[in-house]
């Protein structure tokens, strides 16, 4: 894969979105031998950089802070059954994680509680095990579409490939969406017909490929992202 993006490097964007921190994506990044992308979206969302400096976006920071109540949402969810909180290194400013358990803790519970005590929130369930809690203007798909327009790149012309829940409004609308993973293909089972959405046969770097194919992805957009 990395070496179809470098035969493409100047047809294209290379962009990275996931729920860990700069530091530890940068430490995978390195680990596998992945070039620095173009833009990462970290932290779930709640942080966007721009490379090769990795320049901070402080206008998203600014746009996400509102109606965000740390404090108020660590005392409601703190007695809540079947959640604990993640040790203190994958806390960030706007992200409050938790380990939950679905035997105890009900999703909607957890939502309906925070909509009674005016929190307005995004909540992430993902992987079986983790609940993260956001802003409400933040999320994997709210910084795609945010970093798109400050890039001004089309997403229809963009491929998004994702694996679990919290990829999902990132893989929803006019990008070229597509599930590389099938380990936890019941939290995206709302996606199934849903108009391009690929699922892919093969995972990881070989689901991407796929998709890639699928989508005729650098023949159909002549200057894809």
């Amino acid at each position: 894969l990395m070496q179809v993006l470098q035969a493409h490097r100047r047809g294209i964007m290379f962009g990275l979105a996931t729920g860990r921190r700069l530091d530890d994506a940068l430490a995978v990044l390195r680990q596998h031998r992945i070039r620095e992308p173009d833009f990462l979206i970290a932290s779930q969302g709640t942080e966007i950089y721009y490379g090769p400096e990795l320049n901070q976006d402080e206008g998203w920071e600014r746009h996400i802070n509102h109606l965000w109540n740390p404090v108020a949402l660590r005392e409601l969810l703190q007695e809540m059954p079947g959640l604990e909180m993640q040790p203190k290194r994958f806390q960030s400013t706007f992200k409050l994680s938790y380990y939950i358990d679905p035997g105890v803790a009900d999703i909607q519970q957890i939502r309906q509680l925070l909509l009674r005590n005016e929190q307005a929130v995004n909540t992430v369930f993902s992987f079986g095990q983790f609940l993260d809690v956001l802003p409400i203007r933040a999320s994997k798909g709210l910084a795609l579409r945010w970093v798109a327009s400050r890039l001004d790149f089309a997403l229809e012309r963009t491929l998004v490939a994702g694996v679990t829940a919290a990829d999902a409004d990132m893989l929803m609308g006019n990008t070229m969406g597509a599930v590389v993973d099938s380990q936890h293909l019941a939290e995206l089972s709302g996606l199934v017909n849903m108009e391009r959405i690929y699922f892919s046969g093969s995972r990881g770097a070989a689901g991407i490929m796929e998709a890639m194919q699928h989508y005729a992805f650098f023949e159909e957009c002549g200057g894809p992202t």
